[in-house]
């Protein structure tokens, strides 16, 4: 048996190609080796930030790939055709950490009633919440539309609720507004939602292209929508906190020299706009800093004890899921070429922000 990879070189993510994998056959998997049929997955800007971020997040060992390529991580859905665990049958739906792929063998460890995790070697040094799998059979919240909203928008969501945990824990780092750039990006509207809705006395600024303005206004939880080229319009004597999805280093600059000391605090989330430069010069105001949502994870974890996290964020992501309603449509693409088609569109920024694909390379 063959899988079919989809993988794309690391020194220039535009280049990209299908490769074929041998799988082992049903009766040669090892001992706790499940092998998993990858139905569909979800592809956003944010499988491009795992792209931009791989070497230094360690996203391209999770599923390796021949040497100068990587493959790009998904969050998805899949079914356990071949199982030489005795705690998990054939048939097994599982949702988690997928690659860009038609199949994948795991080796199954600490299997549960709800879940499971992957044993291999080489996943072991990425935070744990990538190797982790949810058995999902008969669950109604990963059914249809309610199951595509959760592979879109869950795993962003869940960077939207560490990072608006971390703000409110912090008080905000003395700020009165929190400005989001990329605003019309699925994890900044996240996060503009849980600040909205739920952290009194905190202005929500959504900073956005001229071209997504409407789209950003239309969600209702920015308390005002600034576009790209008046920036400047904004008061520089109000204090601010900044929270970068976009990865532009010339607008991070010009926010920091706007408001000077009035810069709070400045968080670099995304890289949606992958112009960030390794050598950028010190500006006023705090220091850039990377947000890493497994450090808030781990932190919070031992403060909120077992099932303390997934509580908090199932209470959260039940006040979320009406705006996904009125205000993402589902993309359907199945096989190579709608796959490659949608990688492409993402990486150049040409996927409407109302949009949200859900992906499969099986015909």
């Amino acid at each position: 048996m063959k899988s079919t990879d989809f993988i794309v070189a690391r020194d220039d993510l535009q280049q990209c190609q299908f490769i074929e994998t041998e799988l082992p056959s049903s009766d040669a998997l090892p001992d706790d080796a499940l092998l998993i049929k990858v139905d569909r997955f979800a592809f956003t800007a944010n499988n491009i930030t795992y792209a931009m971020l791989g070497d230094q997040f360690k996203y391209w060992q999770l599923f390796p790939a021949p040497n100068g390529f990587g493959t790009v991580p998904v969050w998805g859905f899949g079914d356990v055709i071949a199982s030489r665990h005795p705690g998990v049958p054939e048939g097994e739906r599982l949702f988690g950490y997928f690659p860009m792929a038609t199949h994948l063998m795991i080796e199954a460890s600490e299997v549960g009633k709800r879940g499971l995790r992957d044993a291999a070697a080489h996943r072991q040094d990425v935070a744990p919440v990538y190797n982790a799998y949810a058995r999902i059979g008969g669950d109604p919240a990963f059914a249809g539309r309610q199951g595509d909203h959760q592979a879109l928008l869950r795993p962003l969501f869940m960077l939207s609720f560490l990072v608006d945990d971390d703000l409110a824990e912090n008080g905000f780092y003395g700020a009165r507004s929190v400005l989001l750039s990329s605003a019309s990006s699925k994890t900044a509207f996240g996060l503009a939602h849980l600040l909205h809705s739920q952290r009194e006395g905190i202005r929500v600024i959504g900073l956005t292209s001229a071209k997504n303005a409407a789209f950003v206004k239309s969600l209702g939880c920015y308390d005002e929508v600034v576009t790209y080229d008046r920036l400047t319009s904004l008061p520089p004597d109000i204090p601010v906190a900044y929270v970068d999805m976009a990865g532009n280093g010339e607008l991070r600059a010009t926010l920091h020299r706007h408001f000077g000391e009035r810069m709070k605090y400045s968080a670099r989330i995304g890289y949606t706009h992958r112009s960030s430069s390794p050598d950028e010069p010190e500006l006023p105001g705090a220091k850039p800093e990377r947000f890493f949502a497994p450090d808030q994870i781990r932190k919070r974890a031992k403060e909120w004890g077992p099932g303390g996290i997934e509580k908090r964020l199932g209470a959260a992501w039940s006040g979320f899921t009406p705006m996904l309603q009125r205000h993402l449509k589902v993309i359907e693409g199945r096989g190579p070429a709608a796959v490659q088609q949608t990688y492409l569109d993402t990486l150049a920024g040409r996927i409407p922000p109302d949009q949200g694909h859900m992906l499969s390379l099986l015909g």
